[in-house]
């Protein structure tokens, strides 16, 4: 079964930094987009960045662009942001997303087009 394990959430003050992995089983990493998706309290979805099958495309959201970086490690079977000069307003429960469909050669942003789902790992941006 697909399983999506995140951590290095915590704590962190405004400007600081944070890196997030996910590690991930029951597929090949390789044959799937992933993203990271974040959840603030009491709102929706926001998807976050994505990264192609062999991580030469990434796609980053107007509000994290230029501050976070999105990598992957196939062979680790592990997906990684980079989170730099973290704001309040990005507190929130990250989630690493695998695309529904394998083989797509596109980085999607809409979040329904990914359906596994990690628990999520939390990261707090606050003085």
């Amino acid at each position: 079964e697909v399983q999506l394990v995140e951590s290095g959430g915590g704590l962190v003050q405004p400007g600081g930094s944070l890196r997030l992995s996910c590690t991930a089983s029951g597929f090949i990493s390789s044959n799937y987009v992933m993203s990271w998706v974040r959840q603030a309290p009491g709102k929706g979805q926001e998807w976050v960045s994505g990264i192609s099958r062999g991580g030469d495309d990434t796609r980053y959201a107007d509000s994290v662009n230029g501050r976070f970086t999105i990598s992957r490690d196939n062979a680790r079977n592990t997906l990684y942001l980079y989170m730099n000069s973290l704001k309040p307003e990005d507190t929130a429960v990250y989630h690493c997303a695998r695309r529904r469909v394998a083989y797509r050669d596109d980085v999607a942003s809409a979040v329904s087009e990914y359906e596994y789902w990690g628990q999520g790992t939390q990261v707090t941006v606050s003085s």
